[in-house]
């Protein structure tokens, strides 16, 4: 098991996931919604704060239960730890929405699931590959003091 992540390290994660997520999606929603790109740039970048330290918080604890259970992270509890992260956002980000938008909070649940129909598969790949980026880095200084 990989050393445990620093608060430096888990801002540098959701930072990069957030930033990547948010040049794909606030031109994307623009176009789709006929929105003004600025309108829809702030509604992004507010989610995407939420987003940001809800990433945090629920990495954190999901990386605590990891270390209480023992268990590895196979692809389908990958596919666990996305879906979980996504309805904590759901909750958090549907009556924003509603708001931002003047819209029912049935419009923005229907705006909300196109979204998590991008996040769901976007989480997992994106931490997927972050992990396996992070284990070749921490593993590599690991070897060179093995062979030395």
């Amino acid at each position: 098991m990989s050393p445990q992540k620093t608060l430096k390290e888990r801002l540098f994660h959701a930072l990069l996931f957030e930033f990547i997520a948010l040049a794909i999606c606030a031109p994307t929603l623009a176009w789709l919604m006929d929105q003004p790109l600025a309108h829809m740039g702030v509604l992004t970048l507010m989610f995407s704060l939420v987003a940001t330290l809800w990433n945090m918080v629920y990495n954190s604890l999901f990386d605590r239960v990891q270390r209480r259970l023992g268990f590895v992270r196979t692809l389908p509890v990958r596919i666990l730890h996305a879906s979980l992260f996504e309805a904590g956002l759901v909750i958090m980000l549907v009556p924003l929405a509603a708001w931002w938008l003047n819209v029912s909070l049935l419009e923005a649940l229907i705006l909300d699931i196109g979204l998590l129909l991008f996040f769901l598969p976007y989480t997992v790949v994106f931490n997927w590959v972050y992990d396996t980026l992070r284990a070749r880095m921490v593993e590599r200084p690991a070897l060179k003091g093995i062979a030395s």
